[in-house]
């Protein structure tokens, strides 16, 4: 928490003259006031973060690369990255080389039309989507847009800024969410890193990770999920393969190695309390189920995954 009472690592509105009434639960940055606001926060610009809101990016000009749960991405001039509540991000090289905005919003800033409308709920573009001709055009003048009303003198009462930065905002994510051409046309991503292909049984899949999310840290087994939402195990397995290409079992425990990851890079709990808190029955089984599943135990993806600054990072 901040002096103000805020996360140090949540959008929160300025408190200072020049921006006094920024929306609550929106920030609109350039990359130095990213900067800015990181170290105004005690934290590390360049170590991995996990935050609770989203965040979108963009470069203008240079290049960008970030890390998203552990996948690298380079941001090109237009290319944008949707970086969602819980996932570990971190940047990988110097945001002073690069020009560009972030957009950091909280969950709840969107309208639930907005956001079912927009999947803002699923996972991260498995590329840098670059939008071009008349998308691109649509995108930047809705951004300036953004931009341009988000700094704007406090001419407005607070709540109608605050709607007007909404409004705006779901444009924005809604032009993402469904540009032409594929790359970008699916917000959610699958395991293998490409977009979510909606198949007839996409409501079951759909349904299927809902429960997993509420429930991975209790259970691992499909056939405990199966009878929580009403269908066979085959049912899960034929969805799960038809969303993602792989069974059930995999899709689960991805998840659960995901949040592994997520953890181990992210807190310096022991195997012990993270085992516990993932639903393992003791340290030993999470570090056997850990190296089946990445080749490595939890202690040296630890070191690895935390293993040096990123390059070009700028001194302190």
């Amino acid at each position: 928490m901040d002096g103000n009472g805020h996360d140090g690592d949540s959008p929160a509105p300025h408190r200072n003259r020049a921006s006094a009434g920024t929306p609550l639960g929106a920030e609109v940055l350039d990359f130095p006031g990213l900067l800015a606001r990181a170290r105004g926060n005690g934290i590390d610009p360049y170590s991995p973060r996990r935050p609770t809101f989203h965040e979108l990016l963009t470069v203008r000009a240079g290049s960008l690369r970030c890390a998203v749960d552990f996948t690298e991405y380079e941001l090109t001039e237009g290319g944008w990255l949707w970086v969602r509540p819980g996932q570990v991000h971190q940047y990988r090289s110097d945001l002073a080389g690069a020009e560009g905005t972030a957009v950091l919003f909280r969950s709840g800033f969107l309208s639930a039309a907005t956001v079912d409308a927009s999947r803002a709920d699923r996972r991260a573009w498995h590329l840098p989507p670059v939008p071009e001709g008349s998308d691109g055009d649509a995108i930047r003048r809705v951004l300036d847009l953004l931009e341009s009303e988000y700094r704007r003198p406090a001419e407005l009462p607070l709540e109608v800024r605050a709607e007007v930065v909404r409004h705006l905002l779901a444009v924005l994510v809604l032009r993402l969410a469904h540009l032409r051409g594929g790359e970008g046309g699916e917000a959610g991503a699958g395991r293998d890193g490409g977009p979510e292909r909606d198949e007839p049984g996409s409501e079951v899949f759909r349904r299927f990770q809902q429960a997993l999310e509420r429930g991975f840290a209790r259970t691992h087994r499909v056939e405990d999920y199966a009878r929580e939402l009403g269908y066979s195990v085959r049912t899960l397995t034929r969805a799960a393969r038809a969303a993602q290409g792989c069974g059930a079992k995999r899709f689960i425990d991805d998840r659960v190695l995901l949040e592994a990851r997520r953890l181990l890079v992210h807190t310096d709990l022991s195997a012990t309390a993270i085992a516990e808190r993932l639903g393992f029955p003791g340290p030993a089984v999470f570090t056997k189920f850990f190296r089946q599943r990445a080749g490595e135990t939890p202690a040296t993806f630890r070191d690895r995954a935390r293993g040096g600054p990123p390059d070009g990072r700028s001194p302190r």
